[in-house]
């Protein structure tokens, strides 16, 4: 064995050089082992990606659907209905007074007056009944029927174009109908009838279409 300091030849069982006096078994000791310093880093990287996740986490729960407006037909949107019915009575009980109608005639005016009025109330209850809108910030959800519920979805990122309109009267009385195309295969147009305050549920579908879009645009760059 060779001396690390004088590189004179020593017992190997010997502890010291018998030439210099330096101590053999301690230069064979392992260097200390260095302070690792990788957990370290490893551990910071670790909790800035928990702070990264925890701020996706924050933002994606700002994107909870929201219920916006809830509705359905209006009876106010059968106000023309309503007056050609109050208008055709008028006319029919006239006739038959200028025409001295028989007791038949009269029972048979009479009855078509019930008739009609019979037809436009039935009307009115069914579309009230069957038809329900819901809107949120993701979507239109579209109910009919009463014995048969059918339920559709339309997603606001789909819809292309939304506009409405409205008759004279309808002007007066603030209903109208709302016309939204869409890329949606089930409804590339629907038409909601006899919505109240119409100008200000359009304009709100309107405004969660354009959020929608935005929002999805910023999530996919984020990406």
């Amino acid at each position: 064995m060779e001396c690390p300091n004088c590189r004179a030849e020593v017992d190997p069982a010997a502890v010291y050089c018998s030439q210099c006096g330096t101590r053999i078994d301690t230069a064979a000791a392992p260097p200390p082992a260095r302070e690792q310093t990788a957990p370290a880093s490893v551990s910071s990287s670790g909790r800035e990606q928990f702070k990264n996740a925890t701020a996706t986490r924050a933002n994606d729960e700002q994107d909870i659907e929201r219920p916006l407006w809830s509705g359905g037909y209006s009876g106010r949107a059968m106000a023309g209905t309503w007056i050609a019915c109050a208008v055709g009575s008028l006319l029919a009980i006239l006739a038959a007074a200028m025409f001295q109608a028989s007791g038949t005639v009269w029972m048979i005016v009479l009855v078509a007056i019930a008739l009609a009025w019979a037809f436009a109330g039935l009307t009115l209850l069914y579309r009230k009944l069957s038809i329900r809108y819901e809107l949120t910030s993701q979507r239109l959800i579209h109910e009919s029927g009463i014995l048969k519920r059918v339920t559709d979805r339309i997603e606001v990122i789909d819809m292309d174009d939304i506009t409405y309109e409205q008759g004279i009267v309808q002007r007066l009385l603030n209903v109208g109908t709302i016309r939204i195309d869409s890329s949606d295969r089930s409804h590339p147009q629907l038409l909601m009838h006899g919505i109240e305050d119409v100008k200000r549920v359009a304009t709100l579908i309107d405004n969660a279409r354009r959020e929608e879009r935005v929002r999805r645009g910023l999530h996919i760059e984020a990406v």
